[in-house]
């Protein structure tokens, strides 16, 4: 993909991500975050740093007016990520509705482009995983670079 991104700050170990959203608001921090939930399998939390803790609060709506070039930036981060660990999983998902569909949308509009260097699968209401396919009702997502 070849679009607009935020240039990103990573911690040593790959796991921590950090940029500035510069939009109608103002300059935002934004933390990506990579957690293992066990054996290749990362779930990816994104959302505004809390200046309290640094971590991520992936509830916080700010409408800064440049959704493209952050979820850029976060598709950046996945081919970062997944350099460096190349047999992980990044599991995602939306932390309400809206961004569920919001990554669903995303992923849909540029999956020849995804699938060039992953695959994609997706769950279904029943919990099991299938190969992504354009506009099917999904709610989580699994991510592996191609090896």
């Amino acid at each position: 993909m070849n679009l607009d991104k935020y240039q990103i700050r990573i911690d040593e170990d790959f796991l921590f991500f950090r940029f500035v959203s510069d939009g109608n608001l103002g300059r935002i921090n934004k933390v990506i975050q990579y957690d293992k939930m066990s054996n290749d399998v990362y779930n990816l939390g994104f959302g505004d740093e809390n200046p309290l803790t640094g971590q991520v609060d992936d509830t916080v709506v700010t409408n800064n007016g440049d959704m493209t070039k952050i979820l850029a930036t976060v598709a950046s981060s996945i081919y970062v990520f997944t350099q460096r660990n190349k047999n992980a999983w990044v599991y995602v998902t939306g932390s309400s509705q809206s961004r569920i569909r919001l990554y669903r949308m995303a992923i849909n509009k540029y999956v020849n482009e995804i699938s060039e260097d992953f695959v994609v699968y997706a769950s279904l209401e029943n919990g099991e995983w299938y190969p992504f396919e354009s506009n099917i009702n999904t709610k989580e997502f699994l991510i592996r670079r191609k090896i």
